[in-house]
């Protein structure tokens, strides 16, 4: 039986997606093999790959003058990338600190360059983001990071960053294809694929023309984003299984009616949720009201000691995975494109049981 998955990643695909992969799985397109023995070379696949860009550019409105690679590395790759092909070993950048994510980004940028940390949330425990009007950008960096979504900490930002000329670089990891946005806002977008994509083992890069050809001599050429361009992403063999089944979710993203109406499904679902939360006068949000994330959703219970017992009874009740963080322990729903409203309200309804035995 299929239970509602509320994992941060590796986390739930729509089931449709699930279930073509499945018919799909030992003869794809007539061929009589799996899409995962087929050349990444063959006129077949090398045209998966190409409409799965397509229909990527097409959902996210994509400007032509932006690359799309696929890559490999997962979005932990990119702290590295970024830095090498970007920025001199003497360049300075920026980096917005929100949480897990963004820490560990600028911990391996200052292995390659000089990094100001512009502005640091640590102080309230990663529960909020920085003011807007707070933040000065340098207009001689190289580039400036942040993480839209942090996902361990449900942290969010409500607004993307004004930068100016310096390229904004955004980690989109827990966010990407969960609403519309303007991509033309961003030098470079970076996202790992086991979200809002599909399978773990592929990241996503869309970088303009041209931040691209100016790696930093050493750069290996997988991590080297004109090579990779070049080469249609497939300079060394690419993760063809999880471009396929990005292809496959792209397609049914559009199927849904494109990212405005998964955007409003979104909407709808963290309101849900965050409204029994704050209405419960039992469940707790760590994160500031105007911070919150869409995608991952903290709580906390007023006996810690019952956090083993919410998340064993609701797994028992076919929800699963609702452990929050090791790092930071409570609860944690992760409401991803794929997780229906109908996962939200099931949730809801088992918190509200669990309060009325419990509090």
């Amino acid at each position: 039986m299929r239970v509602f998955n509320f994992a941060a990643g590796p986390a739930t695909l729509p089931l449709k997606v699930l279930e073509q992969a499945r018919n799909e799985m030992l003869d794809w397109q007539g061929s009589g093999m799996s899409v995962m023995e087929v050349s990444h070379r063959s006129k077949a696949f090398v045209a998966v790959a190409e409409q799965a860009e397509v229909d990527l550019r097409e959902l996210m409105a994509i400007p032509s003058n932006y690359r799309v690679l696929f890559l490999q590395g997962g979005a932990t790759g990119q702290f590295t990338a970024i830095p090498m092909n970007l920025a001199t070993s003497e360049s300075t950048t920026q980096y917005i600190n929100t949480g897990a994510w963004s820490k560990k980004a600028i911990g391996e940028a200052k292995r390659y360059c000089k990094v100001e940390v512009l502005a640091d949330e640590s102080a309230s425990n990663y529960s909020t983001v920085p003011a807007e009007a707070a933040l000065s950008y340098s207009a001689d960096a190289a580039y400036v990071h942040y993480t839209p979504n942090e996902t361990i900490g449900g942290v969010e930002f409500p607004y993307v960053p004004a930068t100016g000329n310096v390229p904004l670089v955004a980690d989109m990891s827990s966010t990407i294809l969960s609403r519309p946005i303007e991509v033309a806002k961003f030098g470079l977008i970076y996202a790992g694929a086991q979200k809002n994509i599909g399978p773990s083992g592929l990241c996503v890069v869309i970088v303009r023309d041209d931040l691209i050809g100016k790696a930093r001599a050493g750069t290996p050429p997988i991590w080297d984003y004109a090579a990779m361009a070049k080469e249609g992403s497939m300079l060394n063999t690419p993760p063809t299984f999880g471009i396929y089944m990005a292809g496959l979710v792209f397609q049914w993203l559009k199927r849904q009616g494109g990212l405005s109406v998964i955007g409003e499904r979104n909407r709808v679902k963290a309101e849900t949720l965050y409204r029994a939360i704050d209405s419960s006068g039992y469940y707790k949000s760590p994160v500031a009201p105007n911070a919150r994330s869409w995608m991952n959703v903290p709580f906390t219970i007023p006996n810690p000691d019952l956090e083993k017992s919410f998340c064993a009874e609701a797994a028992k009740a076919g929800l699963a995975n609702l452990e929050g963080h090791r790092s930071v322990g409570g609860m944690r729903a992760s409401i991803y494109n794929a997780m229906p409203l109908a996962g939200v309200e099931a949730l809801v309804a088992f918190m509200q049981d669990f309060q009325q035995r419990h509090a």
